[in-house]
């Protein structure tokens, strides 16, 4: 019998700067409307959630549950008129760039357990099954495992547009490769795919990427997508930017956007107000539901300050 994956002990490096994440979002709707809101952080071994808030205006009722994928879904139904929802926190992250505590170790088939095995499967929007030969003839030279994998991200992010406003709901990855253009989404989407079709585990995340010790590029904050690719342990890969970042916090995974959605609405809604924040702040003068003020904002330069 082969032995099942046993996980090495991985040092996680100590938080030591804040930042500020959250959301609000307003939905009109005709008649009460049953919903999942997927907006609260992830719990994460690299992150530490310090304090937070979920508010529903008016009062809604709703119910907490963990998801297959470990998302925390809230469960809630939409009042008829207009429903305000608003979620606020402060997360304490590591100044360390992502993936420099990286060891590649790409785990055989034979010995991943169920619960990993499905993120190598195709699934609606990452179609590796009509991208096999496309996989083999552009990444079959490079190594199986991180090098694999970087080289997916490498292409995709010399090749591929990102093209602000494309994104739509009905396309899937084979179909953004033969388009050549797409949102962060696609990027995600895309690369999970790729990565599927050498039976390497990749599964989709939604999250958010303040611009720690990155220059703000002046685009409205939103939510980011990304992939976690399993060598060993879940690490992240992101070929939009395609470059270590600082600060990530992950809110959903999932086998693509269907489950990492922030939102699902089982009827009609309007969604008439979406603003979302994501930014370093020293936790001595902001606090959870302090007005936003962005002049207390940290992050956007290349200089990355600790507190």
């Amino acid at each position: 019998m082969t032995p099942a994956l046993v996980q090495m002990p991985f040092e996680y490096p100590e938080p030591d700067i804040t930042l500020r994440i959250g959301c609000e979002l307003v939905y009109e709707t005709s008649v009460p409307t049953p919903s999942l809101m997927v907006l609260r952080p992830r719990r994460m071994p690299d992150y530490r959630i310090e304090n937070e808030m979920l508010k529903f205006h008016p009062s809604l009722s709703a119910h907490e549950e963990i998801d297959s994928h470990g998302n925390v879904v809230d469960r809630v139904l939409l009042k008829p008129g207009r429903n305000v929802i608003q979620h606020d926190a402060m997360v304490a992250v590591t100044s360390e760039y992502e993936n420099i505590r990286m060891r590649d170790e790409y785990v055989p088939l034979e010995r991943l357990p169920v619960s990993i095995l499905r993120y190598t499967l195709p699934s609606r929007y990452c179609d590796s099954d009509k991208l096999m030969d496309f996989a083999w003839q552009h990444f079959g030279r490079y190594r199986q495992g991180a090098e694999r994998v970087q080289a997916i991200c490498d292409w995709l992010h010399n090749n591929l547009e990102y093209r602000f406003g494309s994104g739509r709901p009905d396309i899937s990855a084979s179909e953004i490769i033969a388009r050549g253009f797409g949102v962060c989404r696609d990027f995600a989407h895309t690369a999970v795919a790729l990565c599927r079709t050498f039976n390497i585990p990749a599964r989709y995340v939604t999250g958010y990427l303040p611009d720690i010790g990155f220059i703000d590029p002046g685009a409205p904050m939103d939510f980011h997508a990304y992939m976690d690719v399993f060598l060993g342990h879940w690490y992240v890969f992101d070929a939009r930017f395609n470059q270590p970042r600082i600060g990530r916090v992950n809110i959903a995974c999932g086998m693509d956007a269907v489950d990492a959605a922030f939102s699902t609405i089982y009827g009609e809604a309007r969604l008439t107000k979406f603003e979302v924040w994501a930014y370093q702040v020293d936790p001595n003068e902001v606090s959870v539901g302090d007005p936003i003020d962005i002049s207390k904002r940290l992050d956007g330069t290349v200089v990355v300050r600790r507190f």
